[in-house]
């Protein structure tokens, strides 16, 4: 036992992973609601505005999506390989199953809380002085967006890639448990 995590528990790391990624959310959300008192522009209107502020409502979208959701769900298919087909994630699957949980984890935090600042920031200087902007044209605003693009494909491609070793892992340890189970058989 590792604290209250058994060795070989991946599904209880998933779901540990989700419950931080569910109170980073929480915590996201709440100084989004208590900054519309106290942070000019408010991100409503930055979310009105569209255009960048796209890139804010869509990096939070997919943070609760894939960040808090594919998290859990990536535990439930962990729990139906250990706990109902008994698997156990030994070799290389194990090693798999580490770079899936941090990899997936680092990748979408990365990407979409860049997101998410970019698409604020871009947004806020396009807003009309009046309401806080600073009233900058599209191509303007899309300078503050370019140095991003890269870091957000990066994570993206770190988040892509821990999906797919943990998918190998998943095929890797259902495939020994399927051999395990047809030689219990005789």
């Amino acid at each position: 036992m590792v604290g209250n995590i058994a060795i070989g528990d991946w599904s209880s790391r998933f779901m540990v992973a989700a419950i931080i990624q569910g109170l980073l959310v929480t915590i996201l959300t709440l100084s989004i609601v208590i900054g519309q008192m106290y942070v000019k522009p408010e991100v409503s209107r930055v979310i009105a505005f569209g255009s960048a502020g796209m890139w804010f409502t869509m990096g939070y979208i997919m943070y609760v999506v894939v960040g808090v959701i594919g998290v859990a769900v990536s535990a439930l298919f962990y729990h139906y390989l250990e706990h109902t087909l008994t698997a156990a994630y030994r070799g290389i699957a194990r090693y798999l199953a580490w770079t899936h949980l941090i990899m997936m984890n680092v990748g979408i935090t990365g990407a979409t809380w860049l997101m998410m600042y970019g698409g604020y920031e871009a947004a806020k200087v396009m807003l009309p002085v009046n309401v806080g902007g600073l009233g900058l044209t599209a191509a303007e605003a899309h300078e503050v967006l370019a140095p991003l693009v890269m870091p957000i494909a990066a994570f993206i491609i770190v988040l892509a890639v821990g999906v797919v070793l943990g998918g190998i892992g998943f095929m890797v340890t259902y495939r020994n448990s399927m051999k395990t189970m047809r030689i219990a058989k005789g």
